[in-house]
């Protein structure tokens, strides 16, 4: 099924997709070990969070802390145009080897200021000043909505059950809403 079979108007009559197909990233050197099934609590409460809603997990992509692994493995999914939603895990932090909002805000179109902003709001409820610390960000990479989260259980919960998977069917639909216009566009102008 289609991107296009999905999309459909939620109550307000905005563009949704639904169900989306997801994508995973975990961001972590120590799990990166070529190990066959690597422990990932991260992605795992990443899926868990998604499938709960009817949406499906497409892809799961391990990686190492490194900008070019980091860039790449997010480049790649979302230039696939079965992948709804991009969300990585891990490596949003302070210390020299977190590099995940640098590798994925380069791939950014537009950027999503108030997904890091509401998180880091929540988070201070939970965590208290430590959530400065966070520098989780989203942002429309390829008409995809891509999220970079922090590793801890936590945190992809809190992000994932109260801010993405709410709203990721809408800005899904909206960052691809130009397709059908273009698709409709071209089409016009062949036939003339």
């Amino acid at each position: 099924m289609t991107a296009d079979d999905r999309r459909g108007t939620d109550e307000h009559g905005h563009d949704v997709i639904d169900p989306l197909y997801v994508a995973i990233v975990t961001v972590s050197s120590s799990r990166a070990t070529g190990e066959a099934d690597p422990d990932d609590p991260g992605g795992d409460t990443i899926a868990a969070c998604f499938e709960a809603e009817g949406h499906e997990v497409r892809e799961r992509v391990l990686v190492r802390d490194d900008y070019a692994a980091i860039r790449s493995a997010v480049r790649s999914l979302v230039s696939d145009r079965e992948i709804d939603v991009v969300v990585t895990t891990g490596g949003t932090g302070v210390t020299a080897d977190d590099v995940s909002p640098e590798a994925t805000a380069s791939l950014f179109e537009r950027e999503l200021p108030g997904f890091g902003e509401l998180f880091r709001m929540l988070s201070w409820e939970e965590v208290g000043t430590r959530a400065m610390a966070s520098r989780a960000t989203a942002g429309i990479a390829v008409d995809t909505p891509v999220f970079c989260l922090p590793g801890s259980t936590n945190a992809c919960r809190t992000a994932c059950e109260q801010l993405i998977v709410p709203e990721a069917p809408h800005l899904a639909g909206l960052a691809t809403a130009h397709r059908g216009e273009l698709e409709e566009t071209t089409l016009d102008a062949y036939e003339r």
